[in-house]
């Protein structure tokens, strides 16, 4: 088992990024167009030298164009991004902007008013492009499960398997026993005529607390599924990042019948084949 593991940890790789990996720029036009109006409206301000008094003009035509400032920089609204202001107080970003006073206080104390002075920006529809592709590395994270299911979901089809996606444990009413109360929604459930496999899919690249989790959480439902006739819990994962959680992922290795990694995947997929798949 030993000399398995340490082939298994050989093959994890660094990255599963693919090009589409770095920047969802389908959701990051769809943030900038939410706003365009407002920020082509504030583009007023640019090249003001009496910032105030274009403010002011701003705001006595529609103030609501002032509530989308926050991701000036690069917050959100949502965020509730906090603040000491002069006088010591902790307060919201968002506060600011709900008077005059409050827009140029946030104007003045980010720097954005002599940026917008000296017109250090042109176009603000343009800036928060940018912002918001910077902001969008940030869901990087999320984007890299999706990403290796997708590439699990491509290896299947490409082999020929034929597999449903998000299936909930309770459509087993013999799983749902067995796991209590806690019930999983399956990456992959793959059926042949010998066994319906539960599959279960991710990757790490870092490392953090999670990976332990997620390997004890395995280790204790796996023989759970086992032990019920006609399943077999299938658990595939890659990524450097378990080499920060080695010990854990050993003592799953140890428990959970079947470990594969994208390296590996292909011994899965020969399983398969052997169980009369598809007949």
């Amino acid at each position: 088992m030993n000399r398995d593991f340490d082939t298994f940890m050989s093959q994890l790789k660094e990255t599963n990024a693919t090009l589409d990996f770095y920047c969802d720029f389908k959701k990051i036009s769809k943030n900038v167009d939410d706003i365009a109006i407002s920020l082509n409206m504030l583009n007023y301000l640019i090249g003001k030298e009496d910032l105030r008094a274009a403010v002011e003009a701003l705001w006595k035509r529609d103030k609501t164009v002032f509530d989308v400032m926050d991701i000036l920089i690069a917050t959100r609204k949502k965020d509730n991004k906090m603040f000491f202001d002069e006088a010591g107080q902790f307060r919201k970003v968002h506060s600011l902007f709900q008077s005059v006073d409050g827009i140029m206080e946030f104007l003045e104390g980010t720097g954005l008013a002599n940026v917008f002075r000296n017109q250090e920006i042109k176009d603000l529809e343009d800036y928060v492009f940018g912002v918001e592709t910077g902001l969008d590395t940030n869901a990087r994270k999320n984007r890299s499960g999706e990403i290796t299911e997708t590439l699990v979901a491509r290896i299947f089809t490409n082999a020929g398997i034929t597999f449903r996606e998000q299936v909930s444990s309770k459509e087993f009413p013999a799983i749902a026993d067995v796991l209590g109360v806690d019930q999983k929604v399956f990456d992959y459930v793959i059926s042949t005529d010998a066994k319906t496999y539960l599959i279960e899919v991710n990757f790490y690249s870092g490392g953090g607390s999670k990976l332990n989790e997620v390997a004890r959480s395995y280790t204790d439902i796996a023989p759970k599924i086992n032990e019920v006739d006609g399943f077999e819990f299938v658990w595939i994962t890659d990524g450097i990042g378990w080499h920060s959680a080695r010990n854990k992922l050993q003592e799953a290795f140890a428990s959970i019948t079947s470990i594969y990694n994208l390296t590996t995947i292909v011994d899965f997929i020969n399983v398969l084949n052997t169980k009369n798949y598809g007949m």
